[in-house]
This record gives structure tokens, C-alpha cells and sequence, in this order.
């Protein structure tokens, strides 16, 4: 970990200096971020600091830059600067800057930003000097300084501003890329603090041919695809009904059966012609139903497409009529080229199926997504529309703030590392803005991602701030920026897990309390008491009982780290396995502890997903107890016919000395058949489908027993009958997988459910339904056991699994 640099370093210094033959430009300030030296951000695979951007440009002829002075970080002074030399980074986001502006003459010099917070800032300290604080929040990239003298502009510094806890050039420039990737568009917004450039060609200086050049290349790509959607538009099927004369009806459909069926009224007596006998008397139809399908291309795809072409060529006029204001139109071929822009889209609009009618909501649908040339008019529309929504260079876009970005970032990596393995069936994220100017993501109940885990077929969904339906919290408001729902077969319960996106972290400064504790940099402790606020806050009513349950499993908190492999051993993510609530670090670059994780929780059984979370005292012997406890009889059939008896007349009888312990007779609560493979085999019906409750039960002669006749000679003998409330057949038996019952098998219910062979029904130790449990959720498993009857065996062998 580098130490931090001292003395006058770490205060605020002269970091820039502009001298004019106008005025004089002074900005002070911290000249290093102390979370950026502890992390070594922004530096090259060397070590040395990565290039930052510096321009200062006069833009009319009565100014002239005498010199420039920059703050040097290697040498921390401040040295001359030429523009062909490079600057490093001394400015970053969170961090205060003081802006002084000397005139040399008394004149009306103004301070200008795009950023209304940044121009009111700077603000006149006497006749000759303008002073200001800025402070560029969390956002980063480049920003422009200007000043204008009697409303002209006269000056421009660009800067660049740096993150403060991810690098800027493998973090920030990743995120840029993962996020628009997914979504396009998504990290941009209207006139922030900061912009970076971006586009077809990078330039600063670029020419009105330069920009109308880009336009056509755009507007071409827009034209060819909905030439493309004209040869096979999106339409739907609009059916029409009419009762019309017999005689004038075209084609009668079957339908008219069922509707001259329902209205005797339109058959008349015609014996001569009636094809419809009633009664021994012919029939003739008065009136027939009619039905027409027409093609209708009004659809909201189309209407989406026509409502792009009006929206741009209404941007096409309001762009004219601002050039034509600043004389900007006097070049013909530049006159021609918008003129045959407007007539692309006159001729556009009017064909065929964009004849449809106003779009009032939008939804991205698959066919915009997805569907040849609409695709291509969506993405071209959202960077069109983004380039002529900004009165400037027309790629110069702003970003969102970081720590907004970061948000989304995570929430589309979370899912761009589901979608990996699992199959996506459903995503509704993304909500246009009407105005077009940006994309943000949906926040309302439909921001969500649906999966499919192919090797068992289980259901997941991803939500992105907001709570699944059902949650709730009776107190305060509770809204985490991601829950991931699971839905597990062989559990009625959803297992939720929220991951909290947090822009913030703990450098652990030496010689800090966060760093006496914890030696190493990590999340926010008040971060980590929200995961414990949200776990025990968010609540699900139980409809049936009206009941509040905790309905969320576990609570992390992803937050800026680069180094995995140190966060380890960090108490934060050692905390996960003990109570499951603590972070994980989470960059482009380090994903591999919150992969990891995601495969596990889904792939865990109900019963170790149930465990991971922290439960009141006493929960664990409680359910052992449970899962152990023998509630369950399962007898083997002596007949065939025995069976047809018990389901008719509701019972199930056994020797008494069938039954060892007598005790088990007084937690018995089910009781069910196995059908073996010497008795049912003709039938094809082996095994375990029939069980029911026990109702009652009391120990009875045989001879008492009139429902089957005894055998001889058993008339005396002492029998349990079991009465039952009600048979019930196993969706699913259980089958032999070649062993068999003796004569009884006692087993818990819990094992009764979810058991596929019978040999399953004797687990009983803790080590052997855990790894059952667990092989269960991979494929088939087959248990091994020391004796063929399963009721007479004493010992597990193996729990092995099985390729299916």
C-alpha cells in the first residue's frame, strides 16, 4: 500500500495557470486524491501516471495565451506547460476547486458552463476579479471552462476530471462499454458537468461538411431500413363479423352451424332447395355470418417508426431554420444535401404501412429489439435523436453521474453473468424518455429479468429497484437497487437475495480506525448495516395465515474493489458464509467472487438456501427433528387384491409383530402401499402411488377384520388396522430401482416427498441427506444399501450419482 504524500502536498496548492494579454486564470486545490494514491489508480502497467486532457484555445483574435503553468505530481511544483506536452491527472470527482479570474482591464468578462450549478458558482468579486468554488460531484470526463466578453465566447479550457475509487482507464472506460453494449445509450444524459467525446470520428475542431457528413451517414442507415421493413412489415389480423342476406354472402363459414344452431329464426321452409333437415322438413337460411380477415398495419411498431420519422424531420426543419439565422446556409451543396434529407422523409412517410395513427406509450418489444430494419430505426433513432438533442458538437455527450452509471453497470453485469448459463425467457428493463433526449432504466414493478436453469428447469428473476410483489415493509420504505428471486423445485417458498450497488468504499487510510480493524480497503460499515436494515425490514404477508415472514435470504453490498484476492480475508466477505449478509467487490475486471457465489445459490437445495440465513435459536434441532422424525408407514402388499380392498374400504391392516417398537404407533401420521414386483408386475404398477393420512387406528383380532376374509388359522392373531381419511396417488411413484419392502418401513415425510427411489426412504443422519440433497440437484442418484429389502437393511453403503 504507497503512503500517502505529506506536507504541503496533501493542501491546497496552485494547480493551473493561464496568463493572457486579457487576464489571468488561477485554479487551486488538492493536487492529489488520497483514496487514488492509497489504490495506485490511474497509472500504467509502469507505474507512471496515465495522460490526462489539457486544452486551452483562444477563440478570437484579441486574446493571446502568454503561458501556461501546470502542477507537476512528480515534481510537485508548479512547471511550464506546452500544449504538445502531456498533463496527468490533478483533478478528480468529490474533490472542491477554487477558480480565480484576473482582468487586466475593466471590461465584461462572464464565466459560462453548460452546467447551471457550475455558471452560478463563479461569480464577480469587485470589478476585476471572478471567483468561484467548483465541485464536479461524481461525475467525470472532460468539462469546458469558457469565458465570453459582451456575450461572445473569448476563451475555453478543457479539463478532465478522474475517478476517485476505480481507474479510470480499465474501470470507467469498461463500464462505459458494458452498459451501452446491453442497452444503448443508457450512460448518457443532457448537459452534465462533464462530457466525453464520442462518435463516428473524434475531433475537436470539426466542420459543418464534417458534421452534415456524419448526418448522412446516419440517415442513410435509417432510410435503408425502413425501406428494408417495407418489403415485410409487422401487421396483425383484424377479423370481422356481419350477419348478412343468405344471398349475398361470399364464403359462410362452420361457424354458421353453431350460429343458425343458436337463431332458428333465420331458417325458412324450403323444401325444394333446404339443405338443413329438421323434423323430416328442409331448410333454406334467410341470413348467413359472414367473416372477414383484413391485414392491419397499425400496429405500435409502426407506429414507433412513424412516430421517428416526424420527430426527426421536425429536427431536420428546426435545424434549418438555426442555421439559416446564423448565415450558415449560403452553401448550396450543404442547402441541397438537408433539402433531399426533408424529401427522404416525405417520401418515407408516405408509404403504405406508416399509414397508422399516433403513438401515445411505447414498450420494447421483441420486434423492435430483434426484427430486421426495425432494430436498425431504434438504434439509429436513440443516437441521432442524442446528437441533434445537443446544441454543441454533435458527439460530444454527457455522461451519467458515476455513481449512477456504477448502479446500472452492476445491474446489467449481474445479468450479463446470468444470462452466461442460464436461459433468459423474459426481460422488461428499458423506458424511453418522450422527449428522446435519454434512456434510463424502468424503476417500476416490470423492471425485471426472468431465467430458466436448463439442468432442472427452475424459474429465477432479477429485479432492479423494486421489490418483488408481496414484500413489504410496515415501517419505513425499503428499496434496494437489485433482488434476485429463486424458485426451487420441492419448495413452495422464493429464496431473495438482495445486492445493493454502493459508490463508495473505505481506502483504509493507515493509522484510520477502519484500518486498525480491518487492515485492508472495504465497504462502508453503514452500508453494512443497511443489508442488515433491509434484511429485517423487508417482510412478505402471508396471505392464508396473515402473517409477516422474512422473506429475504441475505444482503451484500457491491462496491468498487479491484483486488479480489485480498478482500478474502477481509471480516466483510467472511461474513457472507457466517450469516450471509457482507459485499463483494465488483469491476469490470473483478466479477470472479460474485460469479462464483450466483452459481451457488442457485445451485443449492431449499434445505442448505434455507440454512445459509441466520435463524432464531434453537430453528436447527427443530428441523432435524422434523426431517428425521418417522411419521411415516410404508407397508408392502401380500396380494394383489389386497390393494383394490384398502383403496375401496379405506384402510391398511399389519401384524402387530410386524411392528417392533410399539412407540411409533403414537407418531404415525401417513401410511402408504408398496406394490411389489412379484404381485403388480402384470399390471406395470410397482412400486409406492398410493398414501393417505391415518384417521385412527386400534389393534383388532384378524378375525375382526371383514373387510378381506382372514386365511386360516390368523383368525386369532393380533393385527393394527390403520383407517384412513383419504387415499391420495403420488404424481410422481416411487419406484423400487430394484429392491423391495419386507414387511414395514418406517420413514419421515419430509423423505416421503421428495424421494424417487425406495431405497432414498432409509437416509436418516445429517451426512447422508445433505449429500443426497445435494446430488439431487445435479441429476439422478441412486443410493446403495447392505441388504435388498430396503425395511431390513441397517447401513448406507454410498450415495452415488448418476449421468442421466
Amino acid at each position: 500500500m504507497a503512503s500517502l504524500h505529506t506536507g504541503s502536498l496533501s493542501q491546497s496548492v496552485e494547480l493551473l495557470r493561464i496568463e493572457t494579454n486579457q487576464f489571468n486564470l488561477y485554479i487551486q486545490g488538492k493536487p492529489f486524491h488520497p483514496t487514488v494514491e492509497t489504490l495506485q489508480l490511474h497509472r500504467t502497467e509502469s507505474g507512471e501516471r496515465v495522460a490526462a486532457g489539457l486544452h486551452a484555445t483562444a477563440l478570437t483574435a484579441d486574446v493571446s495565451i502568454k503561458s501556461i503553468s501546470v502542477f507537476s505530481p512528480s515534481l510537485g511544483t508548479l512547471t511550464a506547460w506546452q500544449p504538445e506536452e502531456e498533463s496527468h491527472p490533478i483533478f478528480f470527482e468529490t474533490q472542491a476547486y477554487e477558480l480565480v479570474i484576473e482582468k487586466k482591464q475593466d471590461m465584461d468578462l462572464v464565466f459560462h458552463h453548460d452546467h447551471v450549478s457550475l455558471r452560478q458558482a463563479v461569480k464577480p468579486l469587485g470589478k476585476m476579479i471572478l471567483s468561484g468554488i467548483l465541485n464536479f460531484q461524481n461525475e467525470v470526463g472532460l468539462t469546458e471552462l469558457v469565458l465570453k466578453l459582451n456575450g461572445q465566447a473569448i476563451f475555453q479550457l478543457q479539463l478532465e476530471i478522474f475517478p476517485s475509487k476505480m481507474d479510470y482507464k480499465k474501470d470507467y472506460q469498461m463500464i462505459l462499454h458494458d452498459v451501452n453494449q446491453q442497452i444503448y445509450n443508457l450512460s448518457f444524459d443532457f448537459l452534465r458537468k462533464t462530457y466525453h467525446l464520442t462518435g463516428l470520428k473524434e475531433t475537436r475542431n470539426q466542420s459543418l461538411t464534417e458534421f452534415f457528413t456524419i448526418l448522412q451517414h446516419l440517415f442513410n442507415q435509417l432510410v435503408q431500413a425502413v425501406e428494408r421493413i417495407q418489403s415485410a412489415p409487422h401487421s396483425k389480423l383484424n377479423v370481422e363479423k356481419r350477419v348478412v342476406d343468405a344471398a349475398r354472402a361470399r364464403k359462410a363459414s362452420k361457424e354458421n352451424i353453431a350460429f343458425l344452431t343458436k337463431r332458428p329464426h333465420f331458417l325458412v321452409r324450403d323444401e325444394k332447395l333446404g339443405f338443413i333437415y329438421r323434423n323430416d322438413q328442409r331448410f333454406l337460411p334467410s341470413h348467413v355470418l359472414e367473416t372477414k380477415r383484413q391485414v392491419d398495419y397499425d400496429t405500435m411498431e409502426n407506429r414507433f417508426v412513424r412516430w421517428v420519422l416526424v420527430r426527426i424531420s421536425q429536427k431536420l426543419v428546426d435545424l434549418k431554420a438555426r442555421l439559416s439565422e446564423k448565415g450558415r446556409l449560403q452553401d448550396p451543396l450543404l442547402l441541397k444535401r438537408l433539402d433531399l434529407m426533408q424529401s427522404h422523409f416525405r417520401r418515407l412517410l408516405k408509404l403504405d404501412f406508416l399509414n397508422v395513427g399516433e403513438m401515445k406509450q411505447l414498450s420494447i418489444s421483441l420486434v423492435l429489439q430483434m426484427a430486421p430494419g426495425y432494430r436498425e430505426v431504434y438504434r439509429n433513432y436513440l443516437m441521432l435523436m442524442k446528437g441533434l438533442s445537443i446544441q454543441s458538437d454533435l458527439f460530444r455527450l454527457s455522461m451519467k453521474d458515476l455513481a449512477q452509471l456504477y448502479e446500472y453497470w452492476c445491474f446489467l453485469k449481474i445479468h450479463d453473468l446470468l444470462s452466461r448459463k442460464y436461459e433468459l425467457l423474459k426481460q422488461d428493463i428499458i423506458k424511453i424518455n418522450r422527449t428522446g433526449v435519454f434512456v434510463t432504466l424502468d424503476r417500476t414493478q416490470k423492471a425485471k429479468m426472468v431465467y430458466r436453469n436448463p439442468k432442472n428447469g427452475e424459474l429465477f428473476t432479477l429485479y432492479y429497484n423494486a421489490l418483488p410483489k408481496g414484500d413489504q415493509s410496515p415501517t419505513l420504505a425499503q428499496r434496494p437497487d437489485n433482488v434476485l428471486t429463486l424458485k426451487k423445485n420441492d419448495s413452495s417458498a422464493e429464496y431473495k437475495y438482495i445486492f445493493d450497488a454502493k459508490y463508495r468504499m473505505n481506502p483504509a487510510y493507515e493509522g484510520t480506525y477502519y484500518y486498525e480493524k480491518y487492515k485492508m480497503p472495504g465497504p462502508e460499515e453503514d452500508d453494512i448495516n443497511t443489508m442488515h436494515r433491509y434484511r429485517d425490514a423487508i417482510v412478505y404477508m402471508d396471505g392464508q395465515h396473515r402473517e409477516f415472514e422474512r422473506s429475504m435470504f441475505g444482503a451484500y453490498v457491491l462496491f468498487p474493489y479491484h483486488d479480489e484476492a485480498q478482500f478474502r480475508e477481509h471480516r466483510f466477505y467472511k461474513s457472507i458464509e457466517l450469516i450471509n449478509i457482507g459485499a463483494f467487490p465488483f469491476l469490470p475486471n473483478s466479477t470472479e467472487l460474485m460469479e462464483a457465489f450466483l452459481d451457488e445459490i442457485i445451485q443449492d437445495s431449499p434445505e442448505k438456501a434455507y440454512e445459509r440465513s441466520t435463524q432464531p435459536r434453537g430453528t436447527k434441532d427443530y428441523y432435524r427433528n422434523k426431517m428425521t422424525c418417522k411419521n411415516v408407514a410404508v407397508g408392502s402388499l401380500r396380494e394383489a387384491s389386497q390393494l383394490a380392498a384398502a383403496l375401496e374400504y379405506g384402510f391398511y391392516h399389519v401384524p402387530l409383530e410386524n411392528i417392533s417398537d410399539h412407540k411409533l404407533l403414537t407418531q404415525l401420521e401417513y401410511v402408504a402401499l408398496y406394490q411389489s414386483r412379484s404381485q403388480f408386475q402384470s399390471t406395470g404398477e410397482m412400486g409406492i402411488h398410493w398414501y393417505g393420512k391415518v384417521a385412527d387406528w386400534e389393534v383388532v383380532r384378524r378375525k375382526e377384520i371383514t373387510e378381506i376374509p382372514a386365511r386360516k388359522g390368523t383368525e386369532e392373531k393380533l393385527y393394527v388396522k390403520f383407517t384412513v381419511e383419504q387415499w391420495t396417488k403420488r404424481d410422481k411413484p416411487i419406484v423400487s430401482g430394484g429392491r423391495g419392502i419386507y414387511t414395514l418401513l418406517y420413514t419421515s415425510k419430509y423423505m416421503f416427498d421428495r424421494a424417487a427411489e425406495i431405497a432414498e426412504l432409509k437416509l436418516e443422519t445429517d451426512e447422508d441427506l445433505m449429500k443426497w440433497r445435494e446430488q439431487r440437484r445435479i441429476g439422478q442418484v441412486k443410493v446403495n444399501l447392505n441388504h435388498e429389502q430396503v425395511d431390513l437393511a441397517s447401513k448406507v453403503l454410498g450415495i452415488d450419482f448418476m449421468e442421466t
